[in-house]
């Protein structure tokens, strides 16, 4: 009995693998709270503190595994004071999100797991690449979280005219302009609406 604790603990503390599909429970629940993060991986693994956020920003977030890059996690609190309520959770780039989303997807790839078309706003600024999900299988995940991603563009071929796809404007992912673009998933990250907006 006291081995099979230990194997569970050890697993815990291991942190979340890549391989594995997250599921919105444990550690990116919505009740998810810094002692949480230390329960499960441990207080050596887990730092809060400012951290640079978008527009040049500063903002508070408790970071798991800050020394590997490819498992670290960053928590942005909605209590910043109980640290705890997710607003939203960086993944790292080896993990795969709700609805086996990775990263270096394709939009046409993106399409097929949500079942339709979805909007992302124009590239060249500081939101460039974002998308969120208001229908379609993405937007109806297990445990109510919410899944935004952030794109980016390859190289286009010679002659392709990239300007209608910049700027902040809304972009549809079926738009034939950004398969030549080569876009792709660039980050990916789980959150939660604020407290006072939920049903």
């Amino acid at each position: 009995m006291l081995a099979r604790a230990s194997f569970f603990v050890a697993l815990a503390l291991a942190g979340p693998s890549l391989g594995e599909e997250i599921v919105c429970e444990g550690a990116f629940a919505i009740d998810s709270s810094e002692a949480r993060l230390i329960e499960l991986y441990g207080a050596d693994n887990v730092v809060t503190g400012i951290v640079p956020g978008p527009e040049g920003s500063e903002m508070l977030a408790t970071t798991v595994f800050p020394d590997n890059p490819k498992k670290t996690l960053q928590f942005v609190w909605w209590d910043e004071a109980g640290l705890s309520s997710p607003s939203y959770i960086d993944l790292p780039p080896k993990m795969t999100a709700p609805g086996g989303v990775r990263i270096g997807m394709s939009l046409a790839e993106i399409e097929i797991i949500n079942g339709e078309p979805f909007t992302l706003l124009g590239f060249g600024w500081d939101y460039g690449g974002a998308a969120g999900f208001e229908s379609g299988a993405l937007s109806n995940l297990p445990g109510d979280c919410l899944l935004s991603l952030d794109f980016d563009y390859g190289t286009s071929p010679p002659g392709v005219d990239t300007l209608p796809a910049m700027g902040d404007k809304e972009l549809s992912s079926d738009d034939p302009l950004l398969a030549q673009m080569q876009v792709k998933v660039n980050s990916m990250s789980v959150g939660y609406p604020h407290p006072d907006f939920r049903d």
